[in-house]
């Protein structure tokens, strides 16, 4: 029975609405992808010779577009996976309601696997599966690997992956929006972004400053580096 509704753990996961769930995972990939997203778009546009009106323009219209973007995929990716949550745990609802005596034994098994004794299984199951609400709890957190009353909000997503890339994707244009229009300095003060958010990160994750700061330094100058060269292109051929 478990088999044929289980859902991987891998896939889902124990919900941590702080980490996974709520606002900083969103929030971190959206101040990096607009960091990197922005920088690389007035690295093209300058690589291809626009003017300081134009980069601007171009970034603000970047990081509007970007960041509706990047709303919308949160809200409707955090959705759907409740959705799908929902939808195996109201099958686990109904097979508690129908067949109670086999969830129960089912229940005991589970709990012999995680080294309970059968006698022990045996009654914890039983006094589990005299309260509903409990046991549809405990189903499905030892068959799905979530806990439906600590889902992630998709409103709470959204709404940090858009305030995130909106940041991420101002810092590059900082240097113009202040009257400087140098291409440079848009691009520098964009790698010291770059290194402290890629660090900040590795420190979450108990990973060395440095790893999280060159990874993330690497990845968005190879980006801009790209975008720059198609510019520079354009503005050779044309």
């Amino acid at each position: 029975m478990a088999t044929d509704k289980q859902v991987r753990p891998e896939a889902h996961g124990h919900q941590h609405r702080d980490v996974s769930g709520g606002w900083l995972r969103p929030a971190v990939f959206g101040a990096m992808d607009g960091l990197v997203t922005n920088a690389s778009l007035i690295a093209g546009v300058g690589g291809g010779g626009g003017a300081a009106h134009t980069i601007v323009l171009t970034g603000l219209a970047g990081l509007a577009a970007g960041a509706c973007s990047m709303a919308t995929g949160e809200y409707v990716s955090v959705s759907s996976q409740n959705e799908l949550v929902y939808a195996e745990v109201n099958k686990e609802r109904l097979e508690l309601e129908h067949n109670p005596v086999a969830e129960q034994a089912e229940l005991a098994t589970m709990l012999r696997a995680r080294g309970v004794s059968a006698a022990t299984a045996r009654r914890a199951a039983a006094e589990i599966s005299a309260q509903p609400d409990k046991a549809l709890e405990v189903h499905t957190l030892e068959e799905l690997g979530v806990n439906p009353g600590d889902l992630p909000s998709p409103v709470v997503a959204a709404g940090a992956s858009l305030a995130s890339f909106a940041v991420g994707a101002l810092i590059p244009l900082i240097p113009y929006l202040a009257g400087f229009d140098q291409l440079w300095a848009a691009l520098a003060l964009a790698a010291v972004a770059a290194v402290l958010g890629g660090g900040i990160v590795a420190r979450l994750t108990d990973r060395p400053f440095w790893r999280g700061a060159l990874r993330q330094l690497v990845l968005g100058a190879f980006a801009v580096a790209i975008t720059y060269l198609i510019g520079a292109l354009v503005r050779h051929v044309s």
